[in-house]
């Protein structure tokens, strides 16, 4: 059962570490830059909010694929990585799922512009079950 555990949260930590990371990259090039930027300024966030948000992606979605890449010199403390990155990703997709909702925020500056929060919803499901996959494998 651990190996099939292990083998889950190996799959899951890939995919969010490339998706994560991809995201963060795209930012820091127009459109998608520009489309950030109006996403935080039409949400009333703070102006932090947009380099907060790119290094967010940016490193979360290293931490994910290190705790893959570096799995047995990290050995327990991989799980600590999982927990932690799954953690601040959770915090991410609530932040942006609020931006999705809201009404200020059009469709056209969203990913694939659709305004329903499927994404980051989506990507929020994942990061949840990675972290009780992290939660039971360090637990074993």
């Amino acid at each position: 059962m651990n190996a099939r555990m292990e083998k889950a949260a190996n799959v899951v930590a890939v995919g969010l570490g490339v998706v994560m990371f991809a995201f963060g990259f795209l930012k820091l090039f127009n459109p998608f830059h520009a489309w950030y930027e109006s996403q935080i300024a039409n949400s009333g966030l703070p102006s932090a909010s947009f380099a907060l948000g790119i290094v967010g992606e940016l490193s979360i979605g290293v931490a994910f694929l290190a705790s893959v890449v570096a799995r047995r010199q990290l050995r327990e403390r991989r799980y600590v990585i999982l927990a932690l990155a799954s953690l601040g990703l959770i915090v991410m997709m609530a932040v942006a799922t609020y931006v999705h909702l809201h009404p200020d925020v059009p469709a056209a500056v969203l990913p694939l512009g659709i305004k329903p929060p499927f994404i980051p919803l989506t990507v929020l499901a994942l990061a949840a079950g990675e972290l009780v996959l992290a939660a039971r494998l360090r637990a074993a």
